[in-house]
């Protein structure tokens, strides 16, 4: 078999799979707009604009795609079979190009599932002048529990973009110096991400917070200059291939108080115990449950003010969430982050985050960068 043969089964055993859960949902047809959902059933690349993409998935036909006639060499490129209805500039015709998509899958049922997260106004208002008749509902939890779940090919890449991510940090460490701005230190750290091998669109900016800014867990680069004594917090992450790594790790600059290294060490702590949590049966809750108690416990639950984590994979947040209440149950193949922090308002705050993959039903940490606290410059 070769790569591009591997590669068209990998996409058709997902639209099979996908198929297999609308039929089970009692949905006949799936509405998918330029995002990472399209990029996953089929591996096209589209970025979201004012042209809409759209993709439909019947139960019985091959899938269609409706898409800008200028982009017609990318979507001849695809390895999947697609039933291409491409339209113009004028915007006045792109209705009736849709309307003869819909119309050419003989469809029996009149409700057409989407992705609430994802889809616009745009599209929305586009598939209600195409198909005045067709009831539109979410399709949300069948798109997610499909991507939640990663194959070889996805730990791999996802894998490769941690090991992206771990050597632009390194290279960007001897960059830092006191009176040197976060956005300093951001910019170079994307210089260096790019450097390393990520794809040039990041998962997102990275954030680079000192002293009192912290204890904003997204906070944004500003012109504050390191300090000795300050808390620097990094979170970034890479991309190859289209998957995503998402870390941090916080660091002191000199010397730090006391109050904050007992902190740092109850942090990671918690990191560890969630990240060695038995998972016999265990749920998004209990790991969650799992890192709040030693934060709990050492006094410093109120400041622990988020989720334990989210799953990573086409984007930077995506199921499976780890949050209290969420009992979806871990399953091989899951990909999250485990990232408790501890966030002191008008001081500073700690946070350290590793990226996890449950494989033969045990919880297996796929970041290797140090944990312990690190004292720079």
């Amino acid at each position: 078999m070769n790569l591009s043969e591997k590669t068209r089964n990998i996409y058709s055993k997902r639209i099979d799979c996908l198929r297999d859960a609308m039929y089970s949902a009692g949905l006949e047809l799936l509405a998918i707009n330029a995002g990472p959902d399209l990029s996953y059933f089929t591996g096209l690349q589209f970025h979201i604009s004012e042209r809409p993409v759209i993709l439909l998935i019947s139960q019985s036909k091959e899938p269609l795609i409706f898409f800008p006639e200028f982009e017609s060499e990318k979507v001849q490129s695809s390895v999947l079979p697609l039933v291409s209805f491409p339209y113009d500039e004028v915007r006045l015709k792109w209705a009736a190009c849709l309307s003869a998509a819909f119309k050419s899958l003989v469809l029996k049922d009149n409700k057409v599932g989407v992705n609430p997260i994802s889809i616009r106004f745009l599209e929305v208002q586009l598939l209600q002048e195409a198909a005045p008749e067709m009831q539109i509902v979410s399709a949300v939890n069948i798109l997610s529990q499909l991507r939640q779940k990663k194959d070889q090919t996805e730990v791999e890449n996802i894998t490769t973009a941690i090991l992206i991510a771990q050597q632009a940090l390194e290279k960007t460490l001897p960059f830092i110096s006191i009176a040197k701005t976060e956005k300093e230190i951001a910019n170079e750290l994307v210089i260096q991400l790019l450097k390393a091998g990520s794809d040039p669109e990041l998962p997102f900016s990275p954030i680079v917070a000192t002293g009192e800014n912290s204890a904003n867990p997204h906070a944004l680069p500003t012109e504050r200059k390191i300090k000795s004594g300050d808390l620097l917090l990094f979170d970034w992450g890479a991309r190859f291939n289209g998957y995503v790594s998402d870390l941090t790790r916080t660091f002191a600059i000199g010397e730090i108080s006391q109050e904050f290294k007992s902190i740092y060490e109850i942090v990671r702590e918690a990191n560890q115990r969630a990240r060695e949590s038995l998972l016999e049966s265990t749920t998004c809750h209990q790991i969650d449950q799992t890192a709040r108690n030693v934060i709990e416990k050492a006094g410093w639950g109120k400041f622990f003010t988020h989720r334990t984590g989210h799953g990573i994979g086409l984007e930077a947040h995506e199921e499976p969430y780890i949050q209290s209440g969420n009992q979806t149950k871990l399953e091989n193949g899951m990909v999250f982050t485990i990232e408790p922090g501890i966030y002191l308002p008008g001081k500073g705050g700690i946070r350290i985050e590793d990226n996890v993959v449950v494989a033969g039903g045990c919880l297996t940490t796929m970041t290797s960068y140090p944990r312990e606290l690190k004292i720079l410059i």
